[in-house]
């Protein structure tokens, strides 16, 4: 199976995951990608307004929270481990409104390391990892520290 067919199934896997969630469906929120470490993703603004007529702060934290929840998910999937994924904390910032769709990107806290987060999993069937996660233009930004725990 090529790398590239096995990240297009667990992406798949992830989205199915999500939109079972009812009030993550109801929000839009959709996969928008995985390239080189960064997970993508969007949400229309047309369900995520407020009074205002930009984003909804919730929406905001949702889609960076869940952008999070699911590169943990990724990168544990891509090492071949099978994991229940939690958020432990978390601080959001924000900065500016939201007129437009909502755009999120995850990634890797710059302190943080993948192989030291798998390889404690491995060995003791619970890690923890922290990411940030943005939205783009720097409207909001979010830091969470994820938890995996070994199914069974």
């Amino acid at each position: 199976m090529s790398e590239h067919f096995a990240d297009s199934v667990l992406l798949e896997n992830l989205q199915r995951t999500l939109t079972a969630m009812p009030p993550v469906a109801a929000m839009g929120i959709r996969i928008a990608g995985y390239d080189n470490g960064v997970l993508r993703m969007q949400a229309p603004l047309d369900v995520n307004i407020n009074d205002k007529g930009n984003a909804f702060g919730g929406s905001l934290a949702s889609v960076m929270t869940l952008s999070g929840w699911a590169l943990v998910s990724m990168r544990l999937g891509l090492a071949g481990q099978q994991a229940e994924v939690y958020v432990a904390d978390s601080n959001i910032r924000y900065r500016a409104p939201v007129y437009g769709d909502l755009l999120a990107t995850a990634r890797l806290a710059p302190d943080q390391d993948w192989d030291e987060f798998l390889t404690t999993f491995s060995k003791r069937g619970r890690a923890r990892v922290t990411v940030r996660a943005a939205i783009e233009g720097g409207a909001a930004e979010f830091e969470g520290r994820f938890v995996a725990l070994g199914k069974g």
